[in-house]
């Protein structure tokens, strides 16, 4: 994706870059939301434009099917760090305007983060419960408090595996086998933190479980 295909939003109550897919929408009228929370080096005062897109969905090498399947939008923080809870209530309200403005499906939001930002992936969804239909975090850095309660794709690498069984029994996840896509998956592909990032986000297999899954499941 070229950067002149990225919209910079400066108003809200996070900067964000956001993608809309070029297409017509797809049949059910509205299109599934990708939230991208980002690592710790990528938070201010990294540019915006820079950070964004280093990991997760908007970087060049990931799959082009994030860009062309999801409203992707990519929020950054005002200082580095692992508090992604502090701006739960911001990401929401972003959340919620691109689905009045941008007919984002409140039925198919998803959320992913990348190292902190897997942590947030959880900090945000325990609070949030009724907001995300699944979650992505990728090689977070730490073991939620509890069981979210959502689908869970979980893409482990060099700082998870660390607490692979913690991560496994409070997530109920399953080793992914095969064509086998459960509701809890877990996958470890045997990268360091960066590569895992840049592996999870190529993988065409994730973008699709994520459009099989819609609020209310699991």
């Amino acid at each position: 994706m070229s950067p002149s295909e990225l919209r910079l939003a400066k108003t809200a109550p996070l900067p964000y870059l956001l993608s809309v897919p070029d297409a017509a929408r797809p049949a059910s009228g509205a299109w599934p939301l990708l939230c991208f929370l980002h690592g710790h080096g990528e938070g201010a005062p990294m540019p915006i434009q820079l950070g964004l897109k280093l990991h997760g969905p908007l970087a060049a090498a990931s799959s082009p099917r994030a860009t062309a399947d999801f409203i992707v939008v990519a929020a950054q923080m005002p200082a580095r760090g692992d508090l992604w809870h502090l701006h739960g209530n911001a990401i929401q309200e972003i959340v919620r305007q691109l689905q009045t403005l941008h007919g984002a499906d409140p039925r198919q939001t998803f959320l992913t983060g990348f190292s902190f930002g897997g942590n947030g992936v959880f900090d945000l969804a325990l609070e949030q419960r009724d907001l995300w239909a699944a979650l992505w975090p990728v090689d977070p850095t730490r073991v939620p408090r509890e069981d979210p309660g959502r689908p869970v794709w979980f893409s482990s690498g060099d700082i998870s595996r660390r607490s692979e069984r913690a991560f496994i029994e409070r997530l109920r996840l399953e080793p992914l086998q095969g064509a086998e896509l459960g509701d809890r998956v877990y996958v470890d592909q045997g990268q360091d933190h960066v590569g895992t990032a840049r592996l999870a986000y190529q993988d065409e297999r994730i973008y699709r479980w994520l459009l099989s899954k819609r609020a209310g499941s699991l």
